[in-house]
């Protein structure tokens, strides 16, 4: 089999180093970013010069360049944003802490009652001949990576937001001298978002392996068993995130934008919409904290799946550090490609024109992609033996080591081209979106029939990506090679993460602009950056629905391992019903985060329509509305409405488990997970659609666009509808749906050996 050339104290060192380095990067793209001065004499100097440095005047002599009152709004309208973003999720941290910790003693009681709480050791699951460690010691360990996973998730997402609320009204200034610094100020502060989460992640689940490991010894089995409850901590954390986090956004932007555009036709982000600041702030406790919470749980699952079948294939059974530790290597060296990849687009090409932008946020996704399958070359070849063998269902397979490679490589180039496709659906520089907003001209439900058309079609090519990723690495490596190219697609995480960022970063920056009543030529810089911050957040939201197919999975295959089920036969009733309610799941919890953000945004309807009828002076500007109803209406709706769906995802796999047992539970993973990436993918691709072909009406850029604006015209107001329609779709329902998929297949394996000891107690009484 012969052994790694990477030494195992190599390994020590790699992979805490890369963490350290991604930290230490992603502090210094914050103290960059901090340059930029709130405060008035330093708008229009900043620090030191250089190519992309703060010493530039002005590009042109806007009006307000000595204009005291512009820095101190930004500044004033950034703090509300930010006191609304904290307190909202305060609040919902609260709520969640009590379930955490719930949940956390609901796994140490069934995991721990499998031996009846005995604390003698046990033949161990795969070699009965050798005694590992007992049920008891697995409960506790496993409740305490839980703990570990939750709090680094919702580090994880509360930090990044806290980035973001920080860099927004730094963007909208920046924008005062052109395009290019405004961009440098939006990237990198999704970069210290991206680079803290990714190497966060790595270094608190390296340091879990190591202290667990002083208890564990040889058995890297039970070992890697309990790490499983570090991805459980974290995807748990991110479905309360995600699904609060959305019904918060949209219910405020839905509010704001059919009484403002539709009925009241002022601008978007107009001052003296009430709905504007509680909008805003949904951009950060959405898009920011729930994609950075749900990134996080993709990637801990990934590397906990990836470890739990490798601790019982051959790098487990020998004690091999290095390869066992392959999935961590990959991720370390993922950062570093990362950190040299965002270089490109921030010191080694300048941004000049608003025609620049898009071209480079995908560069940096080519070129992550390519430095990182060099990357991923050189780490099969350190960090794993020529060949070894892997767990199949019972039998251990031959794999040489560029059969690994091939695996993680095939996810990577899965990813990139989900990416790309997502992208063409999803920007108005292509002919869907275009075809969409031309359908605008016969009214809104053209628009609705065209949008619905392209989200189904958009589905095509991301599945046939995913299928042929699944077979090329199956056939290789198993359900190791599953999870390993789960891990490739979600490598380069750091960089995806700052892609993502940009966008809501963007979007605040643009409302800012508006409400401290900047010139257009500044709103035009700044809607520039956000269109293509929304294409770059639908290029995110495919790569985290591909990501968490693999995923989910690559856990699927090490639950069947763990509960010891030799087959999953659909022809077995047991199975079938299964995989038809499992099929059924992702559109109850669809309709429940839907119906959520339609009352909540019916509240808030009423009470933005209210304030415009009793408050003297409002739409003539005269008075300020009152903000801060709004703010509550969002933050009351979203935590009240954040349960019922939260519950469905984590009490299915329990129910099932416990009454119809292992096989039918194997059913429902797999039924859910088939329903759940279609509906996913078609979601977010219709929304993203709906909302570009509103603002191709709006930017009026072409002679096609021009045809069917300007703002107000009656297609600009089908199209209004459209991007209405489809806010909940691309920012509540779908995004939330590789949560739900993500999460009962991990949740399945934490508590496998419960549900395969005690579960199927209906089956039992017949």
């Amino acid at each position: 089999m012969g052994a790694s050339i990477l030494p195992d104290l190599g390994t020590e060192i790699l992979i805490p180093a890369c963490a350290v380095i991604g930290i230490a990067f992603s502090l210094a793209q914050w103290y960059l970013v901090s340059q930029v001065k709130l405060s008035p004499g330093s708008a229009a100097n900043n620090g030191a010069g250089g190519k992309n440095g703060y010493a530039d005047y002005l590009i042109e002599e806007e009006e307000g360049l000595n204009d005291h009152n512009v820095v101190l709004k930004c500044a004033e309208i950034q703090n509300a944003i930010s006191e609304g973003a904290t307190s909202f999720l305060y609040t919902e941290y609260q709520y969640v802490g009590i379930f955490m910790i719930a949940f956390a003693i609901l796994i140490f009681l069934f995991l721990g009652s499998v031996e009846g709480f005995s604390m003698k050791s046990q033949p161990c699951t795969y070699d009965l001949s050798r005694m590992c460690k007992p049920a008891l010691a697995t409960a506790a360990f496993s409740t305490i990576s839980f703990l570990l996973g939750a709090v680094t998730s919702v580090v994880s997402g509360f930090l990044g937001m806290k980035i973001a609320t920080y860099a927004n009204a730094r963007t909208t200034l920046e924008a005062r001298k052109g395009v290019g610094k405004a961009f440098i100020t939006a990237f990198r502060s999704g970069a210290v978002m991206g680079f803290l989460l990714a190497a966060n992640g790595l270094l608190v689940l390296y340091i879990a392996i190591n202290v667990f490991k002083i208890y564990y010894g040889d058995d890297w089995g039970g070992l890697f068993e309990a790490i499983t409850g570090y991805g459980l901590g974290g995807s748990s954390m991110a479905l309360f995130g995600r699904v609060g986090g959305g019904i918060y956004t949209k219910a405020a932007d839905v509010g704001a934008d059919l009484v403002g555009k539709v009925e009241r036709n002022i601008p978007e982000d107009d001052p003296r919409n009430p709905a504007v600041i509680a909008d805003n702030v949904g951009d950060n406790v959405g898009d920011i904290a729930g994609m950075g919470s749900d990134l996080f749980g993709s990637y801990a699952e990934s590397s906990c799946a990836a470890l739990v079948v490798a601790s019982i294939s051959s790098f487990g059974i020998h004690h091999e550090l290095t390869p066992m530790l392959y999935p961590l290597i990959i991720s370390s060296v993922g950062i570093i490609v990362c950190l040299i990849t965002t270089l490109f687009a921030t010191d080694f090409f300048e941004i000049k024109t608003v025609k620049e932008i898009e071209p480079s946020l995908k560069r940096q996704l080519i070129v992550s992609t390519i430095l990182m399958t060099i990357g991923i070359a050189i780490v099969s070849w350190a960090a794993l033996p020529p060949s070894f063998t892997i767990f199949n269902f019972g039998e251990q397979k031959v794999v040489k080591n560029w059969q690994l490679f091939l695996c993680v490589a095939v996810g990577l180039w899965a990813g990139l081209i989900i990416g790309f496709v997502t992208e063409y659906y999803t920007s108005n520089a292509y002919s869907p979106v275009q075809d969409v907003a031309d359908s605008c001209r016969t009214g809104a439900a053209t628009n609705v029939i065209f949008g619905l058309a392209l989200g189904y079609k958009s589905c095509i090519i991301p599945i046939f990506a995913i299928a042929i990723s699944i077979f090329v690495s199956f056939s290789f490596a198993a359900m190791y090679g599953i999870a390993v190219a789960a891990l490739g697609m979600l490598s380069t995480i750091a960089t995806g993460l700052a892609i993502d960022a940009y966008g809501p970063i963007s979007d605040n920056a643009g409302g800012i602009a508006e409400m401290a009543g900047m010139s257009h030529r500044i709103r035009e810089r700044t809607d520039a950056l956000d269109a293509a911050g929304n294409t770059t957040a639908a290029i995110g939201k495919g790569f985290a629905i591909g990501s968490a197919a693999l995923v989910s999975l690559a856990l699927f295959g090490a639950f069947v391992s763990r509960a010891a089920i030799s087959k999953v036969d659909v022809l077995t009733p047991k199975v079938f019903i299964g995989l038809l309610v499992g099929a059924m799941l992702p559109y109850w919890f669809s309709a429940m985060t839907m119906k959520s953000v339609g009352s909540a945004a019916l509240k808030m309807v009423e009470e933005v329509r209210r304030q415009f009828n009793t408050i003297p002076g409002l739409l003539e500007g005269t008075t300020k509305p009152d903000y801060a109803t709004c703010v509550k209406i969002s933050t009351d709706a979203s935590i009240k409405e954040m349960i019922p769906p939260g519950a469905l995802v984590m009490l299915t796999p329990l129910i099932v488990g416990i009454f119809f047992g292992v096989e039918t539970l194997s059913g429902v993973l797999a039924g859910s997970l088939v329903s759940g990436v279609q509906i996913a993918i078609s979601a977010s691709n219709t929304g993203g659609a709906w909302d570009n072909a509103k603002k191709y009406i709006e930017a009026g850029a072409s002679e096609h666009a021009r045809t069917l604006g300007p703002k107000g015209s009656d297609p600009h107001k089908a199209a209004v509808i459209g991007d209405t329609i489809g806010d909940p779709l691309k920012d509540t329902s779908g995004p939330s749906l590789n949560i739900l998929i993500k999460l009962m297949a991990v949740e399945s394996l934490v508590f496998a050996p419960f549900f395969a000891t005690h579960g199927g107690l209906l089956f039992k009484l017949f």
